[in-house]
């Protein structure tokens, strides 16, 4: 049993990071999609902080929502594991997980893009984008702080996806 639960928790590690892996490169992604005429990759290396603070809050965002799912991947193959992995039940729960971790997924990204459109909305006094262009520290914040909230939502809104599933 000792050895099972091992195997175990390695698999749920292993998976947890290739995720989490996919799952940051997908937000880097559409982050550059919706950062109009910002090349991440060059302002981060001149040192502007303000496109560091909008990658970072981008990274803290889908590693939030990302955990719900990966703990309810863990909830989902404990269960598994207790019913027997290969029976009905076990793949169901799996299948289940997979599917609430990959939601977490399009939700986090999708929830990060619709808060900054809609920010880009309301604010119709600022260019945000051209602002975090030009390195505006308190710009970079407020969005920031805007990815991060709107994730914290999403969180509670995954796990319970996965109470109601698993």
């Amino acid at each position: 049993m000792l050895l099972t639960n091992v195997v175990v928790g390695l698999l749920q590690l292993l998976i947890a990071i290739i995720f989490s892996v996919v799952a940051l490169y997908i937000g880097f992604g559409v982050l550059s999609k919706i950062t109009k005429d910002i090349d991440e990759e060059k302002e981060l290396a001149k040192g502007n902080a303000a496109v560091g603070i909008i990658v970072a809050a981008v990274f803290v965002a889908i590693a939030l929502v990302v955990q719900s799912g990966v703990s309810g991947l863990s909830v989902g193959i404990n269960k598994a594991v207790s019913v027997g992995i290969f029976s009905v039940d076990g793949l169901l729960a799996i299948g289940v997980a997979f599917i609430q971790l990959f939601l977490g997924i399009v939700l986090a990204v999708g929830a990060i893009y619709l808060a900054l459109y809609i920010l880009d909305k309301l604010t119709t006094g600022v260019e945000e984008f051209e602002e975090i262009k030009k390195g505006n520290v308190a710009v970079a914040l407020m969005m920031g702080g805007v990815i991060i909230a709107v994730a914290v939502i999403i969180q509670s809104g995954v796990i319970g996806i996965t109470a109601a599933l698993i």
